[in-house]
């Protein structure tokens, strides 16, 4: 491992962990959540730890930092900045580590960023606490560091607040926030989860160039192999809370020798993959069956075009009003002229950046797209969408559903998942009395790999991949023929996703469903659509088969898109 690399000699890295543990007082008592971890990372290397949800990752950096929640606490084991044990400094000394010697870029600069504060601000008060500089210099500083991550303008938006940034700027804000004080260590904790492909592309590029220009090292904690690929030097990979396998980036790509790593890579969908399963669960079941898997083989193209058309949707727009007085107010066209068809039984993905109106098209479906001015129409197996009054909406709700990027936000934390699950059926469905409802919910947990018992329990006793299984039960629940999956997967790590996809083109195969899957994970698009429609500023430049898009794209829009794509296999995408 690369601790052992230098016990002997002169050099010493940079950060030395060894024998590290962590627990975590739970309802049931203590759990050891690290186990005796031991690695290095040099000047100027980037380290990643990689491994799925829960396996220790964050919980490592923060103990890195001493920021480890009320519950946690280091069991034992040693951390050493440049030879200095972190472990055995005061708090005031520690604070002056913080931001100054070590960096941090949290996941979610949304709930990082302080929202009351502006941008100037935040980047001043680190200033304040790790330099000499202040007032005006401390503001060129300040200043200089927007600049270096790429924010137009900076001077000027300094002044700015959090709400007033995409979420690329905000996840650069962040960057900066972390980088001002130049410190020796950045720690980047799923920097680039929630990015679309070409936001991820500018953020992974713009470390390497600050890591460059300072010197500086990267702990990369992810559960993307292939960002890892392209960014690393060293990975480690976590399994319940240790470190199962430990090497060089490229021999660990080329030759993965733990079991658990290969399974990780098994999971990852591929166009190759299209038809079969991807958790290990999946393989396994479908190793054991004596019939013929129904899925999709691997070479489809689109379903028989003779199947019905379940929707279609003709130039659809939705414009927001900026502010200003109504009669020369302007609007901003988030969605300007779509047109698509979606037949039963069939996968279209909406694929495109952050900003581009995909999410706005759902919304708009749905009828969801509050202070928004929408036209053209939109047929739900002929019926008009956005035509129907309250009470035809009602009914229409019954044939399209949606599932939610963030299945925490999305599910009531007050009530119990059996009673989320009977609010959708009574509302829509109320020819069915109780016993019928709470039949059909119990279905409906055993047809997403639930046990019957969830029903009892809350959304936040469950993992992201099993909330995420809740939410797929309740637009279930009113048996749609059409289910909106916006970013269902974009938070979850490869093998939950893989139990999500599975779970999905199972559903597919046995109800018929058609899906309008919005996403801006290619690897998912290419393993799971039928066809690709790519947006670009609020309309569709590109549509046709998930082959002929992914093969032989014929918009620039989705070069770009397609080229910004980290690969485990650079080669072509049917066979990575």
């Amino acid at each position: 491992m690369s601790a052992q690399r230098r016990e002997n000699g002169m050099n010493v890295p940079l950060l030395d962990v060894a024998d590290l543990s962590v627990d975590v007082e739970g309802e049931s008592g203590m759990t050891r959540a690290v186990r005796r971890l031991r690695f290095a990372i040099e000047r100027g290397e980037t380290f990643a730890l990689v491994g799925e949800s829960g396996c220790g990752k964050s919980m490592t950096a923060l103990a890195l930092l001493r920021l480890l929640p009320q519950a946690g606490r280091i069991a034992a084991g040693r951390i050493r900045l440049e030879g200095r044990d972190l472990n055995r400094l005061p708090e005031s000394a520690m604070r002056s580590v913080r931001g100054g010697r070590i960096g941090m870029v949290f996941q979610e600069p949304a709930t990082s960023l302080n929202p009351v504060m502006r941008v100037g601000d935040q980047i001043v008060e680190v200033l304040h606490a790790h330099t000499d500089l202040r007032g005006a210099a401390a503001r060129e500083r300040a200043a200089h560091s927007l600049a270096r991550v790429g924010i137009a303008d900076a001077s000027r938006r300094l002044d700015d607040y959090p709400f007033q940034f995409s979420g690329g700027q905000k996840q650069r804000i962040m960057i900066a926030i972390a980088l001002a004080a130049e410190p020796d260590l950045l720690i980047a904790d799923e920097p680039t989860t929630a990015l679309d492909v070409t936001v991820q592309a500018q953020v992974l590029a713009l470390l390497a160039d600050i890591q460059r220009e300072l010197g500086m090292a990267v702990l990369l904690i992810t559960h993307d192999l292939a960002v890892v690929r392209q960014v690393a030097h060293h990975v480690a990979l976590m399994h319940a809370g240790e470190i199962v396998a430990c090497a060089l980036a490229a021999d660990f790509f080329a030759a993965p020798n733990h079991p658990y790593a290969q399974e990780l890579f098994d999971a990852i969908p591929t166009y190759a993959k299209r038809g079969h399963p991807l958790s290990v669960a999946g393989r396994q079941a479908s190793a054991a069956a004596t019939t013929p898997s129904t899925a999709m083989p691997s070479n489809a193209s689109a379903p028989d075009a003779s199947q019905e058309i379940v929707l279609e949707v003709r130039d659809l727009r939705v414009h927001y009003p900026t502010r200003g007085r109504a009669w020369r107010r302007d609007w901003i066209k988030a969605v300007d002229g779509v047109d698509f068809t979606l037949r039963a039984g069939e996968t279209l993905a909406l694929l495109g950046e952050s900003g581009c109106g995909k999410t706005t098209t759902a919304k708009a479906l749905l009828r969801l797209a509050q202070g928004a001015r929408v036209t053209g129409a939109a047929r739900l197996a002929g019926r008009d969408l956005l035509a129907a009054s309250r009470t035809e909406l009602r009914r229409l709700r019954r044939d399209i559903q949606i599932v939610f990027q963030d299945p925490y936000a999305s599910l009531d934390p007050r009530m119990r998942v059996g009673e989320i699950l009977d609010e959708g059926i009574a509302s829509l469905r109320p020819e069915l009395d109780a016993a019928a409802r709470a039949g059909r919910a119990r279905g409906l947990l055993a047809r997403v790999g639930l046990p019957a018992d969830a029903s009892q329990r809350y959304p936040h006793e469950f993992s992201g991949g099993q909330r995420q299984r809740v939410a797929i039960a309740r637009a279930l629940a009113v048996e749609p023929r059409v289910l909106v999956c916006d970013e269902p997967t974009s938070a979850l790590d490869v093998s939950v996703q893989a139990q999500i996809l599975d779970l999905l083109r199972e559903l597919q195969a046995e109800l018929g469903i058609s899906y309008l899957f919005i996403t801006h994970n290619f690897s998912v698009v290419e393993y799971l659509a039928d066809r690709v429609a790519v947006m670009h500023g609020g309309r569709i430049v590109e549509c046709d088969t998930a082959r002929a898009v992914l093969h032989a794209p014929g918009h620039a829009v989705t070069r770009r898109l397609l080229e910004a794509v980290p690969r485990l296999d650079f080669g072509n995408p049917e066979t990575s």
